[in-house]
């Protein structure tokens, strides 16, 4: 583990310490969107039910945040603690959700998150709901619906309860929602260190996890599950957080940020299918279509009213 621990601080000190760097600030966003997009191949490529999974990965995600940011403080509040439990809820739905429905689906109906954003932003932010906003929702909504249509079948054999994942999907964007939204309140603003729900929504994981892993422990725990579960928090949560960081800090807008990161859902099933075959149904596919246009141009909108 200190081994480990070294050379995840020597990768993130070199990629803090270049501040000059020619690397376009846009390309790092980019770096990290591609890494997030590997999250549904790595879960469902492994042995492990899901609980082990989240667990494993929310530990060493924890640990890589830790050692990139601990400088910043890690001092918890109870506004905090609410925030993380939010981002923990997030990654746990979506870990189930991976697990049981195809990896097109879960990410697709994660990505609904705006949807909830838009609805519960003005009773929390007090931000005024408009009629475009309420148009975006109907879209989006009727974009979820496609997603039920589909029914489990034997050329999916790794999504084996497409209702329930469905479910947990949209719990998941429900959480992740709640979460960007409690990310611009005033209290989160306050907190020099930004990364603060991220490290201790993964620790609640952990914590959270452990009794049921211990009722129920994995049977056998191959290489392969080792290395994705390294992988899963290392870089697909941990590195991809510094990558992202550093790309907004070095100037890349919101709105370019936004529409980046909507490379995400369009890759993570294509991952899926390359590498482990599974075919996500016509109409997942056409929901999800319809709910990244309905959310990019939302997103597009709004940046230029704004900008007016």
């Amino acid at each position: 583990m200190p081994a480990q621990q070294k050379i995840i601080k020597s990768i993130l000190d070199n990629i803090e310490s270049k501040q000059n760097t020619k690397f376009p600030p846009i390309a790092f966003v980019l770096l990290a969107v591609l890494l997030w997009s590997t999250g549904g191949l790595f879960i469902k490529g492994t042995t492990l039910d899901a609980f082990s999974v989240n667990l494993g990965r929310s530990l060493f995600a924890a640990i890589t945040v830790a050692v990139f940011t601990y400088r910043k403080g890690l001092k918890l509040n109870r506004f905090t603690l609410l925030t993380s439990f939010l981002y923990a809820g997030t990654l746990t739905c979506f870990v189930y959700a991976n697990k049981t429905t195809t990896a097109a689906n879960a990410i697709f109906l994660q990505y609904t998150a705006p949807i909830y954003i838009l609805i519960f932003a003005p009773f929390i932010l007090k931000e005024k709901f408009r009629a475009s906003d309420l148009i975006t929702v109907i879209i989006c909504l009727a974009g979820m619906s496609l997603f039920f249509i589909a029914t489990p079948g034997a050329e999916n054999p790794l999504a084996t309860n497409i209702f329930w994942g469905n479910i947990a999907a949209l719990v998941s964007g429900i959480f992740f929602g709640l979460y960007f939204i409690l990310l611009r309140h005033p209290r989160s603003l306050e907190n020099e260190n930004p990364a603060l729900s991220v490290f201790y929504g993964n620790i609640i994981i952990v914590f959270l996890m452990l009794p049921l892993i211990f009722n129920n422990p994995p049977a056998q725990i191959t290489s392969n599950d080792v290395l994705a579960i390294l992988f899963l928090g290392i870089f697909q949560i941990g590195i991809a957080y510094v990558l992202f960081t550093k790309g907004i800090a070095e100037g890349v807008r919101s709105l370019d940020a936004s529409i980046v990161g909507f490379v995400e859902p369009l890759l993570n099933p294509i991952w899926v299918f390359m590498i482990l075959g599974e075919r996500p149904n016509h109409w997942a596919i056409v929901g999800g279509i319809v709910i990244i246009f309905a959310v990019v141009l939302h997103t597009v909108r709004q940046n230029r009213a704004s900008a007016v």
